[in-house]
């Protein structure tokens, strides 16, 4: 029987392939009465599960895959985090030994406390860590069943092969990803998850938020996915099937086009050159970088540096990874960021408690408050400068006082290496995030003291519009096409290009395909993404004329309704 599931489209592209499905570790568990003389026997293997999975949790982060998303590295140590919180490692013993009951049912109970608390929870962030939760205690429980991980399906070498499940974790993902499956799809989880994220990364189709897929589908059903639209079509009769081979051969005909675009320049139909720049989070990025044709790095976030370790990167150890980054791009910019830590990253050993960790003492504020471990990046940054084009980016700015502070923490680490007569750039350049609307709004001030701006789209959105991407309730209306974020972003590169102050954006939006042309009409020049994301944008620049978009620009930022708007962006980029 043939029939048609929508959800949500996170990744795009058309996969046809024959299901296979994942076994859902369900909480729901049998409760069994021990003998007392068992009870030791039962918290020992319970603590062998605990201790399988730690490993398990290790083992990833030792062998993290380069394809691996930036964020993987914040996603597993928050599930390590919480696969240590006492009611998942503690308390379980506890109650087999107080109650003689089994370490499935054990584990089972304290999930559910835990969750509840989560619930209770203003934060939307916070709340939104039930599902990291859950998913930890799937982990832990497949290891009490015997069934560690999810099971890759047998080589299959003649077909297909899309992953069906109820929920899969960031992890799950990147242990799938060299099983070579031509899609993923769940019943749980919205564009802005955790999972979501990585499947982009991955540049794999993906379609989440189905429901009951995995109820309804057999293993080895026939599966079209089409990852733009968040169409699932299974069985498909054979007129839809040959429609989608055909849609299918022209989606990787596209791909192959696009590659060819590599060494070409990012101009547009009218001659405006165009800056297309890549995110990294390491050195080793630089190989994909310069496959896909950035010219440049945008973002280098370095808090990378600082996660999943038990010591703090010493200044030669960070100036080796600057200076690399520097070496590799052979003279083209590098922005590198101070540490973003705090919020969903945090130190290993110096975890804060927050009631709203997003809004709370992290990036620049966290900097300025441990001035030793500032002072250590920065002599690492500077000295960096001296072997290439670096610049040096300050990250979530809200305040003047807080870049006053900054540019003297600078001056002061310059005027250290002077002493030490330790060569590097005098002149370099430092740049300000503009991810917080009061730093917006105040956008002459920071223009004044700063050589160049970067948006943070992601944080911009969010903070403007009061509402947490992460947290799946209220994910819907996190709205890049909000009236009040189209003339927050219009405001900024506005302003920047009158004040003669070079202005990029390095959040989501830059990478997406449907905003490219409205902030070119904006008056953008400078865009940063996924590596992978730069060959479509380059396409799509080289395809546009500014003076023909000019229109549609203001007509989107007068217009006032959503539907209106997105009609717009549509005729915008027919």
């Amino acid at each position: 029987m043939s029939f048609t599931l929508h959800g949500i489209a996170v990744s795009s592209g058309i996969a046809i392939g024959h299901a296979h499905l994942i076994s859902h570790t369900s909480l729901e568990v049998a409760h069994y009465v021990l003998p007392k003389q068992f009870l030791d026997d039962e918290i020992a293997r319970f603590d062998a599960a605990l201790l399988a999975t730690r490993n398990e949790f290790s083992s990833l982060r030792s062998n993290r895959p380069t394809y691996a998303a930036a964020e993987f590295d914040a996603f597993l140590e928050l599930h390590q985090m919480i696969l240590d919180d006492p009611l998942l490692s503690v308390a379980p013993r506890e109650m087999i030994a107080n109650e003689y009951c089994n370490a499935e049912w054990a584990l089972k109970t304290q999930t559910e406390t835990l969750v509840a608390q989560f619930d209770e929870f203003e934060d939307a962030y916070l709340r939104e860590r039930q599902t990291d939760v859950t998913q930890v205690a799937e982990r832990l429980l497949k290891q009490l069943l015997g069934q560690p991980g999810h099971q890759p399906p047998p080589a299959r070498h003649d077909v297909e092969t899309i992953l069906v499940a109820h929920d899969l974790s960031p992890a799950d993902l990147i242990q799938f990803k060299p099983h070579q499956y031509a899609a993923f799809i769940t019943d749980v989880g919205g564009a802005t998850s955790h999972t979501a994220i990585v499947a982009r990364s991955l540049n794999t189709p993906c379609v989440v938020g189905l429901h009951h897929a995995r109820e309804l589908i057999r293993e080895d059903d026939l599966l079209i996915l089409d990852g733009e639209q968040g169409v699932l079509i299974v069985n498909p009769d054979k007129l839809i099937l040959a429609e989608y081979k055909l849609r299918q051969s022209a989606w990787e005909l596209e791909r192959k086009k696009l590659k060819r675009l590599r060494t070409a320049r990012a101009n547009t139909l009218d001659g405006t050159v165009i800056e297309l720049h890549a995110n990294i989070e390491k050195p080793e990025d630089i190989a994909e970088v310069k496959e896909n044709g950035a010219t440049g790095i945008g973002l280098f976030r370095s808090e990378f540096l600082f996660l999943n370790r038990d010591n703090l990167p010493e200044e030669e150890e960070q100036f080796e990874a600057y200076r690399a980054a520097a070496v590799g791009m052979e003279g083209q910019p590098v922005i590198i960021r101070t540490f973003d830590l705090g919020a969903d990253k945090q130190l290993k050993g110096a975890e804060r408690v927050a009631n709203n960790p997003a809004l709370g003492l992290r990036a620049i504020r966290l900097c300025l408050a441990e001035p030793q471990l500032f002072r250590t990046q920065l002599r690492a940054l500077l000295r960096a400068t001296h072997y290439g084009n670096v610049k040096i980016l300050i990250p979530m700015l809200s305040s003047v006082s807080e870049l006053n502070q900054t540019l003297q923490f600078i001056a002061a680490t310059k005027q250290s290496l002077d002493d030490e007569g330790i060569p590097y750039d005098r002149e370099v350049k430092i740049g300000g995030m503009i991810e917080i609307p009061a730093a917006a709004l105040a956008l002459n001030v920071f223009a004044r003291k700063l050589d160049f701006l970067s948006i943070g789209t992601n944080d911009l959105i969010q903070y403007t519009l009061a509402i947490d991407r992460t947290d799946e309730e209220v994910a819907h209306l996190y709205d890049p096409l909000h009236p009040a974020v189209l003339h927050l972003l219009s405001h900024i590169i506005v302003t920047s290009n009158k004040l003669g102050v070079p202005i990029s954006v390095c959040g989501e939006m830059a990478g997406e395909l449907a905003y490219t042309r409205l902030l070119l009409g904006f008056g953008l020049r400078q865009f940063s993404m996924f590596s992978a994301q730069v060959p479509s944008i380059k396409q799509r620049v080289l395809t546009t004329s500014l003076p023909e978009i000019a229109i549609f620009t203001q007509k989107i930022l007068r217009a006032d309704d959503p539907m209106k708007i997105r009609e717009l962006l549509d005729r915008l980029n027919a």
